[in-house]
């Protein structure tokens, strides 16, 4: 069984098509969304646009918490995490990402997001920060509570698999992209929020170092 996993934060204008594509997922069985204390009408779009299941954080507690519900939430033993914020994302994409895990081929298969000619052709060897990827459960469940937290959660899952020597792959989502941080609150808060995200992926190296 494979659960499809949505964190969301106030992702009302685009969870309903990343919704909808999960749902035509031919490895997909159930989609799952956790507004991590949304505001907007996240929640009614992700109902409407037919999530099987919607968890609800009155207050935001973090991406890391907020997939941490979903894993509860479910008996899968493949997890596909998916942002709610992408746009061109497709079904075929949820597929592609799944397919290599589902074939025990990959403990975890990371999704790289079509951002220029160059970093498709580097991405693989940069560090792999990115939030759609399928992965056995354990990958996520076994981390320690306190590595669930911001972009330790994605750093972790990769240092994880790497200590335990856990194939770990990579696949090209042409087409597809995210909405912009500076899109969302505007250019001051949006490189304030850009440089927060690298100091925060700076400390999560080091940190997962020495709890991994």
């Amino acid at each position: 069984m494979v659960a499809a996993i949505v964190p969301a934060l106030n992702e009302g204008k685009t969870i309903g098509d990343v919704v909808r594509e999960l749902k035509k997922a031919k490895l997909v069985d159930e989609v799952i969304v956790v507004s991590d204390g949304s505001t907007d009408n996240t929640v009614e779009v992700a109902k409407k646009a037919g999530a099987d299941n919607v968890r609800i954080h009155k207050t935001p507690q973090g991406k890391g918490q907020a997939m941490q519900k979903g894993i509860q939430a479910t008996d899968a033993k493949i997890i596909l995490f998916i942002d709610a914020d992408l746009k061109g994302f497709t079904a075929e994409h949820a597929d592609m990402l799944i397919k290599p895990v589902k074939e025990k081929k990959a403990h975890m298969c990371v999704g790289l997001r079509d951002r220029s000619w160059l970093y498709k052709k580097t991405a693989r060897w940069l560090p792999l920060i990115s939030g759609e990827r399928a992965l056995r459960r354990e990958v996520f469940a076994r981390l320690k509570p306190s590595l669930k937290k911001g972009f330790l959660i994605e750093v972790a899952m990769n240092r994880y698999c790497k200590k335990y020597k856990l194939p770990i792959t990579t696949r090209i989502m042409n087409g597809v992209g995210i909405v912009k941080k500076y899109q969302k609150v505007g250019w001051a808060k949006g490189i304030l929020g850009y440089i927060k995200m690298d100091l925060q992926l700076l400390w999560a190296y080091i940190m997962v170092r020495f709890k991994v």
